[in-house]
């Protein structure tokens, strides 16, 4: 069983940068897939970003890449979504997530993560 805490949500400008932080439980981390999610009001849940065990490959969905960087930690239980020249249409809640399956990385498709934090709300005013 993994528990997963998100923190770092907050309110900032168009083109300010944002850090998001999720927190694991449990002494297997490093055995899992991790990703961000976000969904914003009235729209389905959204892949942001994944990376794999090590923290070598990463894959971003194309509405972020080249701004977003996913990092992990593997001796603090812990990884990362650093947001760079946010724009308002990234104003979502924000959720990790954790799969053992390495499909779910390679997919990006939600359901096919197995634990989820409650998230955390990034809004970006224009």
């Amino acid at each position: 069983q993994v528990q997963l805490v998100e923190s770092g949500g907050g309110l900032v400008q168009a083109g300010e940068s944002l850090r998001v932080s999720c927190v694991a439980s449990g002494r297997t981390f490093s055995t899992y897939v991790l990703a961000w999610f976000r969904q914003a009001p009235g729209k389905e849940r959204e892949f942001v970003a994944g990376v794999g065990w090590s923290g070598d490959n990463t894959r971003y969905a194309d509405s972020v890449k080249g701004r977003f960087t996913i990092s992990r930690d593997n001796t603090k239980n812990a990884f990362y979504l650093q947001m760079n020249s946010l724009k308002s249409e990234d104003t979502a809640v924000y959720y990790c997530a954790a799969a053992k399956r390495y499909m779910a990385y390679e997919e990006g498709w939600a359901n096919l993560y197995d634990y989820w934090g409650r998230g955390t709300q990034v809004t970006v005013l224009s």
